[in-house]
């Protein structure tokens, strides 16, 4: 059973940073997809970044150049380093993962496990 756990949202001004958490027990880093997704009220949940466990990272175009993911598998943590952040990137961001697909499968609906949610407000 892999379980995860998000830290690190907050509220910041427009331009701000902020770096996400997720503590994830149970998951094989040699099998599993895991990522980042975001959900604001009125819109579907989106992805945001996931990495594969052969280390290929994908992000949205809306988060080129601003968001980094990142990966202590020593630890079990996925991190993504927000900047520049804009109102429009105000949402409850999600943790997720699933081990069953060759690489990630980007669609939502196919992770199996997801974490609570750390909500990330932006503010001008």
């Amino acid at each position: 059973q892999v379980q995860l756990v998000e830290s690190g949202g907050g509220s910041v001004q427009v331009g701000g940073s902020l770096r996400l958490s997720c503590a994830a027990s149970g998951y094989n880093a040699n099998s599993d997809c895991i990522g980042w997704f975001r959900k604001s009220p009125g819109t579907e949940r989106e992805e945001v970044a996931t990495i594969s466990s052969d280390g290929t990272t994908t992000y949205a175009d809306f988060a080129k150049g601003r968001f980094t993911l990142s990966k202590d598998n020593s630890k079990s943590i996925l991190y993504l380093e927000m900047s520049g952040l804009k109102p429009e990137d105000t949402a409850t961001y999600y943790c997720a993962a699933d081990g069953r697909f060759v690489g990630c499968p980007h669609v939502p609906a196919n992770f199996r496990y997801w974490g609570q949610g750390t909500q990330v407000t932006v503010s001008s």
